[in-house]
């Protein structure tokens, strides 16, 4: 009878963290390109059809409070199995029924996938610890790429394949499935935990002053990708550019983004300190986001590509900062839960604020000044926060 390696091997270690990596966008990200299908079939309105894409920002950033709770009692991998068994019974819930069976089945994805997003950062900190910036850096990028692959190929299965917009989200279970088979053979016997003053305490982050500094820098970076995936296509459609090459212009930001994502914390980690990388960072946001000023489509294009480059850093530079800024796993579970909750309860927020502010302030341009702005932010708040100290 064949046997999984074991699970004691870095190698099989990375493969598990790597299938996981996998499971946690599709759910989210095949769920946009489908909301024309979905909004047909269950009679939705465009605000509840517009809900689906919010609703699992609010899980993640009301359920990061507790994951590392969750990760503290049951171990970091049994609650990382626990998250992809949610994340499983929601994506077939929701293809059940109707509009309030798919709701809550997203609910209870996005659940499963902020268990998983919290409590790896630990997990890679205590199992791979020589090599935080590099499985970093891998997971980060493999979350990137499945999201963008999701986006590409739901219509695609909903229609040339014939499946529907239920077959389309369905379809991801299959990679749950593998990375659960994978993953079952991390889960070790729970050590007793003994009550002696040598113990590992955890730091109360909510009343530190770094914690803030690194949660506002995740906040701020998952406030503009957000923000910029939700309007950059209607900023370039209103310039005259069509849907289609606008569709085309947005993939462009998240591939070259890919890049980013992957150097990034490899590089900062040479470091003993990222302020000055945060810096250069936000200094090419600005360069970046100037040049969608320009009235040529040429310097808008090559200004998006320069943003989504820092974008794809700045996501793994906040996983970093995370592990780096705090000084055992139970603290680390604790800033990554805080942390994740402001970044995406500030992503929530972000898409609807500059809606409003659109329909108020018809000049697209102000969606420029508001990147700007965040820009400053990024490096105001990631300048601080790269500061070689702990928690």
């Amino acid at each position: 009878m064949y046997k999984l390696p074991s699970s004691d091997k870095p190698g099989f270690l990375l493969l598990g963290i790597l299938l996981v990596s996998f499971t946690l966008r599709p759910s989210i990200t095949a769920v946009g390109p489908l909301i024309p299908f979905i909004r047909e079939d269950l009679a939705l309105s465009n605000a509840w059809a517009g809900f689906l894409t919010t609703l699992p920002l609010i899980s993640f950033a009301t359920f990061s409070l507790f994951s590392a709770a969750i990760g503290k009692r049951l171990g970091h991998a049994r609650a990382i199995l626990l998250g992809m068994v949610v994340i499983t019974v929601g994506s077939v819930f929701r293809v059940l029924g109707g509009p309030w069976i798919l709701f809550i089945g997203t609910g209870l994805t996005g659940i499963g996938i902020v268990i998983c997003n919290v409590l790896l950062i630990p997990l890679v900190k205590v199992r791979m610890p020589g090599k935080v910036g590099k499985v970093t850096g891998i997971y980060a990028t493999a979350m990137s790429l499945m999201a963008a692959i999701a986006s590409a190929i739901s219509v695609p299965l909903a229609m040339d394949l014939g499946w529907g917009w239920r077959g389309s989200l369905l379809f991801w279970v299959l990679f749950l499935g593998i990375a659960i088979f994978f993953w079952i053979p991390q889960i070790k016997p729970k050590k007793t935990v003994s009550n002696n003053h040598d113990e590992h305490k955890k730091a109360n982050v909510w009343r530190s002053k770094l914690a803030w500094q690194v949660s506002l820098f995740m906040g701020v970076q998952s406030f503009l990708f957000f923000t910029l995936i939700t309007w950059l296509p209607d900023f370039f459609i209103f310039r005259g550019v069509t849907p289609t090459n606008a569709g085309l212009i947005i993939a462009l930001m998240q591939v070259v983004g890919l890049i980013g994502t992957f150097v990034s914390p490899i590089i900062a980690l040479k470091f003993r300190e990222q302020s000055l990388m945060i810096l250069i960072l936000g200094s090419c946001y600005l360069v970046g986001f100037g040049l969608l000023l320009s009235p040529h489509l040429l310097l808008n294009v090559i200004g998006i590509s320069i943003a989504g480059l820092c974008m794809g850093a700045s996501l793994s530079m906040a996983y970093m900062l995370i592990t780096v800024r705090s000084g055992n796993d139970q603290t680390t579970a604790a800033l990554s839960g805080m942390a994740q909750s402001t970044g995406y309860y500030l992503a929530a927020c972000g898409p609807l604020l500059f809606g409003v502010a659109i329909d108020i302030w018809p000049n697209w341009n102000n969606l420029v000044y508001l990147m700007l702005a965040c820009s400053v932010c990024f490096a105001g708040f990631g300048y601080f926060a790269g500061k070689n100290r702990t928690i």
